[in-house]
């Protein structure tokens, strides 16, 4: 039998990508960057991270001013006293951040992903502070390639205590929404955090150290869903992040003093300083890609290049794609701005908007749920009633005690026999039986509907409820 030798076939291009699926994440050393957009981005962790840290330890009156307590069902917002029932302004909330974000997207990109975004806002200081701790880009990377010893043990001891200080305060203010920061304080101190708040704490902690300490650009660029559907979203007049590229290309490197039409060069020097400042590791000169966050720190490393070049500045700027196939200016992209897509978002946002903030200006601070009695049946009472009993629960959404008034109207003769005022307690709930009583014989047998009128004493709320007064055979 004749053997046939076998010549090893090479591998395919598939097959080399294949084979690149298994290749580990290489760590990504952003190199820090000044500049306008630099500037923006520190702007917007300040001001969410006062937001954050700042809203559960503002006092309003007697009472944290945003608190959301879980056990006893009730919300707490500035003057604003919610209830389970409220439910509708949450969705309301939820819609128009979701409006908010398309409509922004559709305009300008992923300036969510790239300013405010939490992954984004604290993956910004755990590197502020790795950068003060373990020195710029090549001191890290140094750092990070040489051996065990005394010295990187202390300086990576050093990072992790303060990621984790961090981490903790953070996971901290969190619980703090939900359990009175003033609570949290005195339990913090006296070691006797319930089991509650040491999971959260630890969890949120945990979450924050994981996710901005390790995971970084990986969150984004293979955990986010935003970043896979956000091509639905753009067109070819949103702003986006761009390379010029009719401009930069060829790419080459050259003295200040050369000039580039001389060399057949482009503007771009390929310096790579725009992939060095990149926090997700992308080389924007690629063309747009969905593991672009819109930061900008690449135009700001870019403008610096070409400063020291003295060639004008936006060879990577926010542009269309549009202004860069026909060579629009900035007025012809903002008269691109007001679009039909634009206009519906827009539209559709202000409508809700309107809806929820005026529906929540013009609610009764008074909520009532009507639950008849099943376990006492209608029955004959003295005087020759027909009676049924109702369990009603009253909920003062306001931080004043309230004297509420309760009648029933429906059938003829309907009185309430138990007492018709009850007092409620500034932001509480009670539940308040009810006698409803009819003459014997004056309505026929069946299930007759009836109304609950209960309102305040003084007679600023007002609400009416259904129910339905059994008459027996």
């Amino acid at each position: 039998m004749k053997v046939i030798p076998i010549t090893p076939v090479p591998a395919t291009a598939d097959e080399g990508e294949l084979q690149g699926l298994y290749v580990s994440e290489q760590k990504v050393y952003p190199r820090s960057v000044s500049g306008v957009f630099a500037r923006w981005r520190w702007y917007f962790v300040a001001l969410t991270q006062v937001v954050f840290y700042g809203m559960p330890r503002l006092q309003w009156g007697e009472r944290q001013a945003v608190l959301f307590d879980l056990a006893a069902r009730r919300f707490y917002i500035f003057g604003y006293v919610l209830y389970p029932q409220d439910f509708i302004y949450l969705t309301g909330l939820l819609l128009i951040s979701a409006l908010s974000l398309f409509l922004f997207t559709a305009v300008a990109g992923r300036l969510w992903c790239g300013f405010s975004c939490p992954q984004t806002v604290y993956t910004e200081i755990f590197l502020w502070i790795e950068r003060r701790v373990e020195g710029e880009r090549l001191a890290r990377m140094r750092l990070d390639a040489a051996p065990l010893s005394a010295r990187k043990i202390g300086r990576k001891g050093a990072k992790h205590f303060l990621w984790i200080a961090l981490a903790l305060w953070t996971g901290f203010t969190f619980v703090g929404y939900f359990t009175p920061v003033r609570v949290l304080w005195a339990e913090a101190f006296t070691l006797s955090f319930g089991p509650w708040e040491w999971f959260w704490v630890n969890f949120y902690a945990l979450a924050t150290y994981g996710n901005a300490g390790f995971l970084r650009e990986q969150v984004c660029k293979y955990m986010c869903p935003y970043a896979r559907f956000q091509s639905a979203m753009f067109d070819a007049d949103t702003l986006i992040v761009s390379y010029d590229a009719g401009r930069g290309d060829p790419r080459g490197a050259r003295s200040r003093k050369a000039d580039p039409a001389e060399l057949n060069l482009g503007s771009c020097v390929d310096c790579t300083v725009c992939v060095q400042v990149c926090p997700t590791g992308i080389d924007i000169r690629d063309g747009l890609q969905y593991e672009c966050i819109g930061c900008g720190a690449c135009i700001d490393a870019c403008d610096t290049v070409m400063d020291k070049m003295q060639y004008p500045r936006g060879l990577i700027r926010f542009t269309t794609q549009n202004a860069l196939a026909k060579g629009w200016d900035r007025h012809a992209i903002l008269r691109r701005v007001l679009r039909p897509r634009v206009l519906v978002y827009t539209a559709i946002l202000a409508a809700l908007g309107v809806f929820v903030l005026g529906s929540l200006a013009l609610r009764t601070p008074l909520k009532v749920d009507v639950v008849r009695d099943r376990a006492a049946l209608a029955r004959i009472v003295a005087g020759g009633k027909l009676e049924n009993v109702y369990r009603l629960q009253v909920m003062n959404a306001t931080e004043q005690p309230q004297r509420y008034r309760i009648a029933a109207e429906g059938l003829p003769g309907l009185a309430v026999a138990s007492e018709p005022e009850v007092q409620v307690g500034p932001a509480e709930s009670r539940w308040v039986p009810v006698r409803l009583q009819v003459p014997y014989g004056s309505a026929a047998a069946g299930s007759h509907p009836i109304h609950f009128d209960i309102g305040t004493v003084e007679g600023d709320a007002h609400v009416r409820e259904k129910s339905v007064f059994p008459v027996p055979r």
